[in-house]
């Protein structure tokens, strides 16, 4: 399951998203998803290896390429066509856009179908393990007859020359395309299949999916987790223990895949948690540290210790004086080294490598003074379980950011730790415990680093067969699948059609195991006990035998739905109840009233038997009236049942009165109540009477309330009914009203006065119509009242919204809440959010959107009047609406500051180290000169005339000097770095042949291509002058940059041209190098100094996103 969040316009540099390519029109556009069930519901299983294919696409001349998308030829899987798209410059993103495409979609037959596993890749032709590739998979049809990744990479790398993915102007890319026939998803039976059942996955939860099924297999685990102490009281939701046994309860006893969400919920996780992508070893160790926290106390306490804890010793021992250090030490899973190491053994062997401190590096050794020593690790135990992390994920220092090692790496079957004479053990160890293991489970991570997905292979029994845990779906797998196919490395596959790249590609295998579980032979029959139903506290099989019959019955109604109507009854007291309350348009919540589940074939006049049970109103007295949807969408009662339609069947009936054929019979019971409180007959209904309701406001308390029905004659008028409505609203019998009609609430608020001299027919009124009245202010106490009639009452409650407010330096936190209105301007806003905040002048209020899908702030504020009401700042892409706004309070009106172009820039002093950042606002009109003036007056020059350049730096190196003329406006500082710094005298004066090169530091990677050149550092210029050898040269460099004479001896030069090093001796003419011209920027022709780059990471940034959020794995309850 690969990470994805729509929509792609406003997403985090690590996320991607898997979308039909759609040609997005300007501005953010929703995306449709793929979900992990429709993901995981299209993996067919297979008996034979399905048709793969792989295939490489050359594109030359990329940066010169105008098309908005280019296609590739046609290739052939599975006997279908296929070719990959890509949007060279994005598809209205700044990321190139690729995606895989079903080349015949328009010939094809109506309905036609096919599934595909595919990758696409962008190959790092300098540097093979920086090619950046991602894995999805897809049910292709006429719809979406692509697939693939909006956002594949950020253009600004794949621009950039100096990052090996455009070579001589040449991009490489690769497909891989395996068709698979699909098996539907909804035949197949795991728990038939397999004896097992899956986890649904949540939306990206496929990585907790599979740690769960392993820690649900090892069944002393269970077992523990069982005798848990938890109450029927409890609920699952808000108890961890009581939600894990709900889980493993179901995993144990249902027939069907089994939902997290309780579990989740439990770990006080909200629906954004569920939707990111965390990292297996991080939520083991977290949740077993909250399992063994939560067992302190009980019956169970010390389980997690006695499964997985073993201990270690770190040892420091002198070789020449008799001293050693010691410190024991405990773990719950082992990390081990992938790269480098050829299998598990190699990474113990390294694991307990021993290091010689001598030299420089000896060691303080108390009393003995600075000492040569061995230092170490050796194990003292290992636990039962073993728990082995392998560190498929690196932090490469020179590209300052993760990687996935997909080297080749194997594990066996058994593995034997008391191997070679017990080399891994101290001498504390106890030798009588033989530490021979057999392998439980493997988890498997495919994909990259920005994501992928999460499986497992258990053998739950330790038996010969294996099982392949994904997600909702449970197969039986060899050992080979299990083993052999998740060791990662390369796989070599020749071409299937002639005419391509004959030659036989190697491709990098991206599903590996990543975690690995091991049980100790000698513990076996502990671990692997008997777990049954009185291992399960009563109250919990109580609980969840319940919850099953529900769900059954719910499953037997479901199926017997065709037999039944649901009749939904609403009565005088239900309207008094709800308006007012729980609403305020139309009479009645129909979801809130008493429904009846009556069979078809009753006859209806039956059904008013079962209402007279229920109500105690006698058949006699009941008159039942019919609903109807308006075509200005309001529902209001249209007109009593005939007796001919009461005595038909409830199925007949409900076919008469419901176009749409769902299965709701939606009525009203009109009851009339004489004075002495006893039932009355319904009155006679002509064409002449029209049935009115009536509802009272009260501007003082600003409340709504239903009042009653009341039958009126069509030419009558409302100054006859006056009285009656001042007893049903209480009011003294004189008091004039006022009376509006409430006509309908979508998409805006009609509510109009009603004129007392004309008929109730001339007012156009009917059956089912709804009369709000108050009593009659004047003029003058009108001004009393926030909302002093009717229709402006109803015009806020249809419009207010409760906004909560955060900082945008706190985003996570809700500041305070304001209620305003929809309709609200942009100055009404911000006015009330000054006032809250105790602001002067509201133009220093920015406000930023909300981003309903990422639940981060959008990435661009709202501008000055940027938008004509409050709806617009709270919805999100025309579909959702937030209640979250974000605030900031600037030190300048914010119509100021937008008519202003705000830089930063990192001003690097003449002759000390330092670097200051400044931020420099000017109008959008100023130029570079401007900027260089007003940095004058913030920083210390090394002398008054001193002259100022801006630089621009990408990646270590120099790009562009700015023309003092150039205009501000276009200067992107989002990317690139702004660099100020003072001219030097020598290059102000240049001689005829003297040339002004560009110095940039680099280093290379030991373990890979030694071609490959990495820049770090701060770039420079330097003058030279002709026939200036490599060694006068270096005199001048080493004053400029102020390095010791001992590191300087270690350093090495060459001249650099598109990434090749030419190293130089102290005798070469370093200015014959750069003789040429013509070659495509000064960036790309360099002197290289060559040395370790030793400086903290990031020391200053200048171009950082608005908002970034790293989120660990949490469980907070």
């Amino acid at each position: 399951m690969t990470m994805m969040t729509p929509p792609p316009l406003e997403q985090q540099e690590d996320e991607e998203i898997l979308v039909p390519h759609q040609e997005l029109t300007e501005g953010p556009q929703p995306m449709e998803v793929l979900s992990a069930e429709t993901a995981n519901a299209l993996e067919s299983q297979q008996v034979e290896d399905p048709p793969t294919f792989k295939y490489r696409w050359t594109i030359e001349n990329f940066s010169r390429l105008n098309a908005k998308k280019l296609y590739s030829d046609i290739f052939y899987v599975g006997g279908y066509k296929w070719r990959v798209l890509i949007f060279p410059k994005g598809n209205n993103v700044d990321h190139l856009s690729m995606y895989l495409d079903v080349a015949d979609s328009a010939t094809l037959p109506y309905g036609w179908s096919r599934y595909a596993q595919f990758a696409l890749a962008i190959v790092n032709q300098v540097h093979g393990k920086y090619t950046i590739r991602k894995d999805t998979q897809h049910q292709f049809n006429g719809r979406e007859s692509d697939w693939g990744f909006t956002s594949f990479m950020s253009l600004s790398e794949l621009y950039d020359p100096s990052r090996g993915y455009l070579v001589n102007d040449t991009c490489v890319i690769d497909a891989e395309v395996t068709v698979r026939k699909v098996i539907d998803y909804w035949s197949y039976d795991s728990k038939k299949e397999t004896g097992y059942v899956g986890l649904k996955n949540q939306g990206a939860t496929c990585y907790m999916n599979s740690l769960l099924q392993t820690l649900y297999h090892i069944p002393y685990f269970r077992k523990a987790v069982y005798h848990m102490p938890t109450t029927e009281n409890d609920m699952p939701s808000g108890s961890i223990p009581l939600a894990l046994q709900s889980l493993f309860y179901k995993l144990q006893y249902s027939d069907n895949s089994v939902a997290t969400k309780e579990l989740t919920k439990s770990f006080g996780w909200d629906t954004y948690d569920s939707f990111m992508q965390h990292d297996v070893q991080e939520l083991n160790r977290v949740l077993c540290e909250k399992l063994e926290d939560k067992m302190k106390g009980t019956v169970v306490e010390g389980t997690i210790q006695h499964l997985f804890e073993g201990h270690h010793m770190n040892y420091i021992e002198c070789i020449n004086v008799d001293y050693k250090s010691t410190r024991k030490e405990s773990f719950y899973d082992l990390q081990l080294d992938v790269k480098g190491c050829r299998d598990v053994y190699s990474s113990f062997d390294k694991y307990v490598e021993v290091e010689r401190l001598e030299g420089d590096n000896k060691y303080q050794a108390e009393n003995h003074g600075l000492q040569d020593a061995k230092k170490g690790v050796l194990f003292i135990d290992f636990p039962p379980v073993l728990q082995l992390q392998l560190k498929r994920f690196e932090y490469d220092f020179m590209r300052d950011t993760m990687v996935k090692i997909n080297d080749r790496y194997e594990f066996p079957l058994q593995l034997d730790l008391d191997r070679d004479n017990g080399k891994y053990l101290s001498p504390d160890a106890d030798r009588r415990v033989r530490n021979l293991y057999t392998l439980h489970s493997v988890l498997v991570h495919s994909g990259g680093v920005h994501g992928g997905h999460y499986y497992a292979f258990i053998r739950p029994t330790l038996s010969d067969q294996w099982f392949k845990f994904d997600d909702e779906r449970v197969t039986k797998e060899d050992a080979k699948k299990a083993l052999e196919e998740q060791y990662g490395g390369e796989e070599e596959l020749p071409q299937t059609n002639p005419g391509f790249n004959n030659s036989p590609f190697k491709f990098t295998k991206y599903s590996n195991a990543y975690m690995l579980v091991y049980i100790r032979e000698s513990d076996k029959e502990k671990i692997m006990c008997d777990v049954d139903e009185k291992d399960i506290a009563e109250h919990l099989r109580i609980r969840l035998k319940k919850e099953q019959e529900e769900k059954e019955h719910k499953k037997k109604e479901k199926a017997e739905a065709h037999l039944y109507t649901i009749i939904k009854v609403a009565r005088n007291e239900d309207l008094i109840e709800q308006i007012g309350k729980d609403m305020f348009f139309d009479l009645v919540d129909h979801d809130k009233v008493r429904a009846f589940r009556i069979q078809k074939q009753l006859p209806f006049n039956h059904f008013k038997e079962d209402v007279f049970k229920e109500f105690g109103i006698p058949v006699q007295f009941q008159r039942f009236w019919l609903w109807a949807k308006r075509q200005n969408h309001t529902y209001r009662p249209n007109r009593p049942l005939t007796p001919q339609e009461e005595a038909q069947s409830v199925g007949q009936l409900r076919e008469v009165s419901n176009k749409t054929h769902n299965a709701e019979l939606k009525l009203l019971l009109e009851v009339d109540i004489g004075p002495d409180l006893h039932f009355l007959p319904p009155p006679p209904k002509t064409k002449e009477d029209i049935l009115l309701f009536f509802k009272v406001y009260d501007p003082e308390k600003e409340n709504l309330r239903f009042v009653g029905r009341l039958f009126v004659k069509a030419l009558g008028k409302p100054t006859e009914i006056l009285s009656k409505l001042n007893e049903l609203a209480e009011f003294p019998p004189n008091e004039e009203i006022d009376l509006y009609e409430e006509i309908k609430f979508e998409p805006n608020v009609m509510c109009e006065h009603i004129d007392m001299r004309m008929s109730f027919k001339s007012s156009q009124l009917e059956d089912g119509d709804i009369i709000c009245y108050q009593k009659s202010l004047t003029s003058a106490n009108r001004n009393q009242f926030r909302y002093p009639d009717v229709p402006s009452f109803l015009e806020y409650v249809r419009n207010r919204q409760v906004v909560h407010f955060r900082s945008l330096e706190k985003p996570k936190e809700d500041d305070f809440s304001l209620e305003l209105s929809k309709l609200f301007t942009y100055d009404d806003v911000v006015e009330r959010v000054a006032r809250q905040l105790g602001v002067d002048d509201s133009s220093k209020i920015r406000l930023t959107s909300h981003n309903c899908y990422s639940q981060q702030p959008k990435p661009q504020p709202i501008k000055y009047r940027g938008v004509d009401h409050l709806l617009d700042m709270l919805v999100h892409y025309n579909q959702v609406t937030s209640d979250i706004l974000y605030y900031e309070i600037l030190d300048i009106p914010l119509p100021e500051l937008q008519g202003l172009k705000t830089l930063k820039v990192a001003f690097h002093h003449a002759t000390k180290e330092e670097v200051a950042i400044h931020t420099i606002r000017l109008p959008k009109n100023s130029t570079v000169a401007d900027v260089i003036n007003d940095l004058k007056t913030k920083v210390e020059l090394s002398h008054p005339d001193a002259e100022v350049r801006l630089l621009e730096v990408f990646y270590h190196k120099i790009y562009k000097i700015f023309p003092p003329g150039e205009k501000i406006e276009n200067i992107n500082d989002q990317y690139w770095t702004l660099r100020a710094e003072e001219i030097p005298e020598e290059e102000k004066s240049l001689g005829l042949h003297d040339r002004m090169i560009h110095v940039y530091h680099f280093t290379r990677d030991s373990n890979q291509n030694q071609m490959q050149v990495q820049n770090f550092g701060e770039p420079f210029f330097l003058v030279i002058k002709e026939g200036e050898t490599l060694a006068d040269i270096k005199i001048r460099i080493q004053t400029k940059l102020q390095v010791p004479d001992d590191e300087f001896s270690k350093w090495k030069f060459a001249f650099i041209s598109l990434g090749r090093p030419e190293y130089l001796q102290d005798s070469d003419i370093v200015s014959n190098r750069f003789q040429r011209r013509d070659i495509y920027g000064a960036w790309e022709q360099y002197l290289g100094l060559e040395h370790s780059d030793t400086a903290p990471k990031k020391a200053y940034t200048t171009n950082q996103n608005r908002h970034t959020f790293e989120k660990p794995v949490k469980i907070y309850n």
